[in-house]
């Protein structure tokens, strides 16, 4: 009897050392992974090779990077004062002077107070109040503006120790990358809003001047015009300048000027006044067949560039400009935005399924064409300027499509010097001014005809 009970305690104790065992064992090691998994998950980077995870990353810390930036981008108010007519007196004796309000960022990119911002955020300003981070508040100086390319540059006197951004070559931002967005949306000053880069050289449908964006993620709204994109290092690799939505409000995309063409602009507005846009001397073949290659398809080469010169024949496809590859017309221009006249770049072209490489030197373009006036224009060279005896000026080189110059008979060989009396320094600022019309105003044009006459119009 005693050997049963000796049987059955023994077979009880195995039991309970069998339970505890599967509870030690089992159980336990379930919990310590279910207390492991949330932080395994939130340290492995999203670009990790799922063959070597190292668990020990910690995750992307952006504080550095907002350190260094929130305090060089600035709030910019922009006050525009019109005058209103509300009533009969008004009418006769003048209107109510109305301030409209506009707001937007820029960014500090020199110690001595030169900020960049959009064009479009200080447009028709009488005045002009930038606001540091500190709140401290300054008169700005506008300095130059390029509206093709939507950047405007402002001087603020505040002393030569001024926080500011480095630039940063926006050749060598990736897709995928961490970026921050920092400006100032709905008035809230020194936001800072982490996104990737989504994608390069975008080409925004309707924008025919800008198509070079870098596109990103980072949360960017009405206000945020004119802030910095910055890398994880704190250098400014574009400025905010667009996002598409239909409400006005973030949807999820946005789109930055990259750091290289607004530098390039800024560079020519402070040494020339104006830009210098370089060209390669190339018409782009835009057939639905040359869609399809991966480059960009020459129709052909013109005699007013060094592509010709090179040795870059009709038919070539552009794949790289300076070993930075080359996918669609978009990122051509993206890299042509960034260079000057007279400088060379290095063209890989596939011809016939044979890359070459191509020492280019590249002109300035000194013809553009007015989509509102069906007029095309071209720069004045120094000896035409001394042969009129004018300092400015540009000169008609088509006007066949143009409802309103062949009305006056002004055409080819006529030379604009004014518009509405501003004078007319270059054939891209005429065109500018040109294609502002909307036709519910007057227009006053000052014209040299080929007699070397002077005649005045007035649409």
């Amino acid at each position: 009897m005693r050997k049963v009970f000796g049987i059955i305690g023994a077979a009880i104790l195995g039991g309970i050392v069998t339970l505890g065992g599967y509870k030690l064992l089992i159980e336990k090691p379930q919990v310590v992974v279910e207390q492991t998994t949330t932080p395994n998950m939130q340290m492995v980077n999203a670009n990790y090779n799922p063959e070597v995870i190292n668990t020990s990353i910690a995750p992307t810390d952006f504080t550095e990077a907002a350190e260094k930036t929130v305090h060089a981008v600035v709030h910019v108010k922009n006050t525009n004062s019109k005058s209103s007519v509300n009533s009969l007196s008004d009418l006769f004796y003048g209107g109510v002077p109305r301030a409209q309000v506009g707001t937007g960022s820029g960014v500090i990119i020199s110690p001595d107070g030169y900020i960049v911002s959009n064009n479009h955020v200080i447009a028709n300003a009488n005045d002009l109040e930038i606001t540091l981070n500190n709140k401290k508040k300054y008169k700005a100086a506008l300095i130059a503006t390029d509206e093709k390319n939507d950047i405007a540059l402002l001087k603020i006197e505040a002393g030569f120790d001024l926080p500011y951004i480095p630039f940063a070559n926006s050749d060598n931002v990736k897709v995928g990358e961490w970026v921050l967005a920092v400006g100032n949306p709905y008035n809230l000053n020194s936001t800072v809003t982490a996104g990737i880069v989504s994608a390069k050289g975008r080409d925004l449908e309707g924008n025919r001047n800008i198509d070079a964006f870098i596109q990103t993620d980072a949360a960017v709204n009405p206000g945020n015009s004119g802030g910095a994109l910055v890398n994880i290092r704190g250098e400014l690799i574009g400025i905010n300048t667009a996002i598409t939505s239909k409400t006005g409000s973030f949807i999820g995309y946005s789109f930055a000027v990259p750091s290289n063409i607004a530098r390039k602009v800024i560079d020519d507005l402070l040494e020339f006044g104006n830009v210098q846009e370089a060209i390669l001397g190339i018409n782009v073949d835009g057939s639905s067949s040359a869609n399809d290659i991966e480059g960009v398809k020459i129709a052909s080469v013109t005699d007013d560039g060094g592509a010709k010169s090179a040795g870059i024949l009709d038919g070539d496809v552009i794949v790289k400009v300076n070993n930075v590859k080359i996918s669609k017309f978009s990122e051509l221009t993206g890299q042509l935005k960034a260079k000057r006249p007279g400088d060379f770049v290095e063209i890989t072209i596939d011809r016939n399924g044979t890359e070459l490489v191509k020492q280019v030197k590249l002109s300035k373009k000194d013809t553009y064409y007015s989509q509102g006036f069906g007029v095309q224009l071209k720069d004045l060279t120094e000896q035409e300027k001394k042969e009129k005896g004018i300092s400015y000026g540009a000169k008609i080189v088509d006007a066949s499509n143009s409802k309103g110059f062949t009305y006056f008979n002004v055409g080819k060989g006529y030379i604009l010097t004014k518009i509405n009396n501003i004078k007319v320094n270059s054939a891209s600022e005429a065109v500018s001014i040109l294609d502002k019309y909307t036709g519910n105003q007057h227009f006053y044009l000052e014209t040299i005809n080929p007699k070397g006459e002077l005649e005045r119009y007035r649409f």
